[in-house]
């Protein structure tokens, strides 16, 4: 096996990572070594470098960033690539995948959101229900759903934001996240909201189970895949999550593409992550 360090969190992060990482053990052994990103010191003695559980990173974003450059001046061998990295930390490249005519959720992206802009995005969006979150997140930090009219939270007030419309199949039907690794479909989940909530998150009440791909939804994501890679000018991404919900009219829509630290929910997978630990020693 291939010498490899997974790279996790900040020791203060409040979410235990032990289960991830037992996982990440069984897969590719024992000896896979684990690092915090926030101080990881001499990564250039791994073959590998896979930042999996990275969780957190959105919250100093500048640390994240100078970090990326360094691991790009030392020629680190990392998978996904620096350049995917990147690019797939601001949540404005929906906007470079929607140019590349791959169908996300509606998106706007307001430099300093204010109250007027909401009612141009709901004047837009034809919708009085909309959801904000800024483009450097994970976990829902600074994830709201806003009604029309409704005061803006002062966390978010004056910030570069995200403006979407509200998808009500969220709450009816469920986020899809379908995984990719090397390229093949290893499997797929449907995540649902805790009753009265948006947001899928285990931590915030939310629960997944396996289920199989309807139609529509593994040919939006193979598009995405194949959009960002081509875009990047990069190779077949090493793994892949693609979320995704249906439009009111019954349309998938891409809501992310997580190529960072996908939780990658292996137990719902038929050969429990085979598939992504051959990839690894294969990449």
């Amino acid at each position: 096996m291939t010498q490899i360090c997974i790279l996790t969190a900040a020791p203060d992060y409040f979410e235990d990572l032990g289960p991830a990482r037992a996982t990440y053990q069984r897969l590719l052994g024992d000896d896979i070594a684990f690092r915090h990103w926030t101080y990881p010191g001499d990564l250039a003695e791994y073959e590998l470098v896979l930042p999996l559980l990275v969780w957190g990173y959105q919250r100093d974003s500048g640390q994240w960033f100078a970090f990326l450059d360094q691991l790009e001046e030392q020629q680190i061998n990392l998978a996904n690539p620096v350049s995917v990295l990147r690019w797939n930390s601001d949540k404005s490249y929906l906007l470079a995948l929607e140019k590349a005519g791959i169908a996300i959720v509606p998106t706007v992206i307001s430099e300093a959101l204010s109250p007027d802009d909401i009612a141009e995005a709901a004047q837009k969006f034809a919708t009085d229900q909309l959801v904000v979150k800024p483009p450097i997140s994970g976990g829902a930090d600074g994830t709201f759903r806003l009604g029309l009219g409704e005061p803006l939270p002062e966390s978010i007030a004056g910030r570069e934001m995200l403006i979407q419309p509200f998808q009500p199949a969220i709450a009816q039907e469920g986020e899809y996240s379908l995984f990719y690794f090397a390229g093949i479909f290893s499997h797929a989940i449907l995540k649902r909201p805790a009753k009265g909530d948006f947001r899928v998150q285990e931590f915030l009440g939310g629960s997944e189970s396996g289920t199989d791909c309807p139609a529509g939804a593994q040919e939006l994501a193979e598009q995405a895949r194949r959009a960002a890679e081509q875009t990047l000018g990069t190779e077949t991404l090493l793994y892949a999550r693609v979320d995704m919900l249906r439009d009111p009219e019954g349309q998938f829509r891409l809501m992310e593409l997580e190529l960072i630290e996908p939780s990658l929910f292996f137990d719902h997978a038929a050969d429990q992550g085979a598939l992504f630990a051959s990839s690894v020693e294969a990449g």
